[in-house]
C-alpha cells in the first residue's frame, strides 16, 4: 500500500514547524519538563491527522502507542527524579518505535521479538534519513485549481521576485542614508541587530527536530520494499532427540548449581553471619548477577529452541514442554533466592533507588518468565513479546505513580525511627519528588541529622527556580512550594547562628 504523492508536501511542511516548534519550547536551559509534553503532544497530533489525510488512518493500536509514549515523556515534566526520566523517555521510544512499524497499522500484538527490534531498527533509519527518505511517487492528476487561489499564487510569487529585486539598491542607499545621519544609522543598527551565534544555534536546533520529525512521519506515512522484506533468517532443521539433549545438559547443570548451593541460596541472615568475610552487599550482589546472567540465557534460549526445534510429533512436542518447563522452574528457584537475598539488603541497609529498581527489573524478569511458560510453552509464541512489552511499561508507569523519592524517603525515616541508621546525605541528594516526604518525616529523624536535612531543604528549594515556564516540573514545584511553606520551621531546627543561608540553585 503507497501513501498518496499529495500528503508529501503536508507532512514536510509539519516538520517544519515541529522544527521550529522544537527550537521555541525544548531550547531551554534545565532538563525537559512541560515543554517536552507539549511539544510530543504536537507532533502526534499532526502524525495522527497526517495519517487521515493520506486516504487511510491510523489504526487504534498505533494511535494508543502514540498515546502512550505522550504519557510518559509527560511523566518527564510530572516527576523530578533523574532515572524516571530516563525510563519515561525510553518507554516512549519504545512506543513511538512500534507505532510507526508497518506504516501505522495494526500488527504489534501478534508480532514477534525479531519483529519489535525490526521496527526499532526501520525506525532509526528514518530519523537518520530525514526528509531524504521521502518517496516523490509518480505525479498524480489533480482537480483543476479555483481561479482565486491561482490568481493569488501569481500575485505571491510576483512580490517576491519584487522584494528579490529590490534587496541590492535597498543595501547600497541605505549604506548611504546611514553614513549620512548617525542618528538613522543608530536605528537601523538596533532595529537589525542580530546575534551570529545565537542564530545559528536556533537554525541547528530547529533543523535538528525537524529533520527527525520529518524522517519519523516518512516512517509512520509510508512503506517501502525494505520494510515490508522478511529478514534473511534461515531455520535449522534441529531434531526433537538434538533438542531435548541440549536442554536436558543445561537442565543438569542448573539443578547441580541448586542442589549444591541449596544451603547458601536461602539460607539468609543466618548464612551470611556464619559465612567468614560474605557481607549483606556481597550476598545480594552475587545474586542479582546471577538472575541477570541466567534471565539474560534461559529466555533467549527457550525462544530459539521453540523456533528451532521440529515438533512432528505429540510426543515430541511434550518432551520439549517437559524439558523447558524444568529450566524454568530451576530458574525461579534462583529468582527467589535473588529477592530474598536483596530483602536481606535492603533490612540491613535501608532503601535506594538502585535497590528499588532492581527489585523491580527482578519482578519484570518473574514476570516475563511466568509469560513465556503461558504462551510459548503452550503453542501460543505470538503472544509473548506484546505481553513482555505490557510488563515493562506497566512496570515503568508504576514507578512514576510510586513515586521512588518520596517512598525511599518514607521507607528509611520508617526504619530510623525504630533505631536503625540514617544515610541524611543520601536523603538530600534526592531530587524535589522527596522534598515534601522529608518534611513530613523530619520530625522522627535522629536529631544530629535534621538539622543537615533542613539546612539542605532550605538551600536546594527555596530559591526561586530558573528556565522559565518551559521547563517546569511538578516534582520540582511542588518541593518548592512545601519548602516556601515551612521555611519558619525549617530556620528553628537548628540550634541559632548554624542555618546557612538560602543560595542561588
Amino acid at each position: 500500500m503507497i501513501a498518496h504523492p499529495r500528503i508529501r508536501k503536508p507532512a514536510l511542511a509539519a516538520a517544519a514547524g515541529l522544527g521550529v516548534l522544537g527550537d521555541v519550547l525544548l531550547r531551554a536551559s534545565g532538563p525537559p519538563g512541560l515543554n517536552a509534553a507539549l511539544w510530543s503532544l504536537l507532533g502526534a497530533t499532526a502524525v495522527v491527522a497526517l495519517a487521515k489525510r493520506r486516504g487511510w488512518p491510523a489504526s487504534r493500536e498505533s494511535i494508543v502507542l502514540l498515546c502512550v509514549a505522550v504519557l510518559f515523556i509527560a511523566g518527564m515534566a510530572w516527576r523530578d527524579a533523574e532515572a524516571l526520566r530516563a525510563l519515561n523517555l525510553l518507554a516512549a521510544a519504545v512506543a513511538v518505535s512500534l507505532a510507526a512499524g508497518e506504516a501505522g497499522a495494526a500488527w504489534v500484538r501478534h508480532a514477534g521479538t525479531g519483529a519489535y527490534v525490526k521496527a526499532g531498527f526501520l525506525t532509526g533509519l528514518s530519523l537518520a534519513a530525514g526528509p531524504l527518505g521521502f518517496p516523490v511517487g509518480a505525479p498524480v492528476s489533480e482537480p483543476k485549481r479555483d481561479s482565486v487561489a491561482l490568481a493569488w499564487r501569481r500575485h505571491g510569487f510576483a512580490v517576491l521576485r519584487g522584494a528579490v529585486l529590490a534587496t541590492p539598491p535597498l543595501l547600497v542607499f541605505g549604506g548611504l542614508l546611514m553614513g549620512a545621519d548617525p542618528v538613522f544609522a543608530r536605528v537601523v543598527t538596533d532595529t537589525l541587530q542580530v546575534n551570529l551565534e545565537h542564530a545559528v544555534e536556533h537554525m541547528v536546533t530547529a533543523g535538528f527536530v525537524a529533520w527527525v520529525s520529518a524522517g519519523y512521519m516518512r516512517g509512520f506515512l509510508f512503506r517501502t520494499p525494505f520494510a515490508d522484506a522478511a529478514l534473511p533468517m534461515r531455520q535449522p532443521k534441529l531434531g526433537i532427540t538434538d533438542g531435548a539433549v541440549a536442554l536436558g545438559l543445561i537442565n543438569a547443570l542448573f539443578l547441580v548449581f541448586v542442589v549444591v548451593q541449596l544451603r547458601y541460596l536461602f539460607g539468609g541472615a543466618s548464612m551470611v553471619e556464619v559465612t567468614p568475610g560474605l557481607s549483606y552487599a556481597e550476598y545480594a550482589r552475587r545474586g542479582f548477577f546471577e538472575l541477570v546472567a541466567v534471565s539474560a540465557l534461559v529466555i533467549p534460549l527457550l525462544l530459539i529452541a521453540d523456533w528451532a526445534i521440529h515438533r512432528q510429533r505429540p510426543l515430541d512436542e511434550r518432551v520439549f514442554r517437559l524439558t523447558a518447563l524444568v529450566q524454568l522452574i530451576l530458574l525461579f528457584a534462583i529468582i527467589t533466592s535473588a529477592v530474598q537475598r536483596m530483602r536481606l539488603y535492603q533490612d540491613a541497609y535501608g532503601l535506594t533507588e538502585l535497590r528499588l529498581y532492581t527489585t523491580v527489573f527482578m519482578g519484570w524478569v518473574a514476570a516475563v518468565l511466568a509469560w513465556l511458560g503461558i504462551t510459548v510453552l503452550r503453542g501460543r509464541r505470538d503472544r509473548f513479546a506484546f505481553g513482555a512489552l505490557v510488563a515493562a511499561l506497566v512496570a515503568a508507569a508504576g514507578l512514576n505513580l510510586a513515586n521512588p523519592h518520596a517512598l525511599i524517603v518514607r521507607v528509611n525515616a520508617e526504619r530510623a525511627a525504630v533505631g536503625h541508621a540514617y544515610d541524611a546525605t543520601y536523603a538530600v541528594s534526592m531530587s524535589g519528588d522527596a522534598a515534601p516526604a522529608l518534611l513530613v518525616a523530619l520530625p522522627r529523624l535522629p536529631l544530629g541529622d535534621r538539622c543537615r536535612v533542613a539546612e539542605r531543604l532550605l538551600e536546594e528549594w527555596l530559591p526561586a527556580r530558573g528556565g522559565g515556564w518551559r521547563t517546569w516540573n511538578y516534582g520540582d514545584w511542588r518541593a518548592r512550594r512545601a519548602v516556601t511553606h515551612a521555611a519558619g520551621q525549617l530556620r528553628g531546627v537548628c540550634p541559632t547562628g548554624t542555618n546557612a543561608a538560602p543560595v542561588s540553585r
